[in-house]
């Protein structure tokens, strides 16, 4: 793949909404996911690219079990886990929680964390409002698309 196309789909991730792209062609795959700090790693056939990118909001594509999903319908907005991963409610161990129930935030504003693969995703509100129920434990592991929080 051209460097010169590599570095524009890399500026396209970093200034979008999308945590991560890959594009398969020809001449190898290339994977570009936002995350921690820069890395490139590459293999001969095919070729794979990994670059990492600072965190930014990522958007959560709807699909999720169907239980949680009715009760969020009823109670408020949901907001989704946009990967599968282990939830964490603050930066570190002894920290404190990013949010916690009743706690007014805005949209854009970091509520939690999710690791995966090895990489601390910061998961930022979708939506402003009130806190009303938190359905995940620290430490737990999520699927894409589970209700983390629900806000009113």
């Amino acid at each position: 793949m051209d460097l010169r196309k590599l570095k524009t789909l890399i500026d396209l991730v970093s200034d979008s909404n999308v945590s991560e792209l890959e594009i398969t062609e020809a001449e190898g795959k290339v994977r570009i996911v936002k995350g921690g700090g820069a890395m490139v790693q590459g293999y001969s056939q095919p070729v794979y690219q990994q670059v990492q990118a600072a965190p930014a909001p990522v958007a959560a594509p709807v699909a999720s079990a169907p239980a949680p999903v009715v009760e969020a319908a009823a109670a408020g907005h949901a907001v989704k886990s946009p990967m599968v991963g282990t939830f964490y409610r603050a930066s570190s161990p002894g920290a404190k929680a990013f949010v916690e129930i009743g706690d007014s935030i805005k949209e854009g504003e970091t509520i939690c964390i999710i690791e995966a693969m090895k990489i601390l995703n910061e998961i930022e509100a979708d939506k402003s409002g009130t806190v009303t129920k938190i359905l995940c434990e620290n430490g737990q592991a999520v699927e894409y698309g589970q209700p983390l929080f629900i806000i009113e």
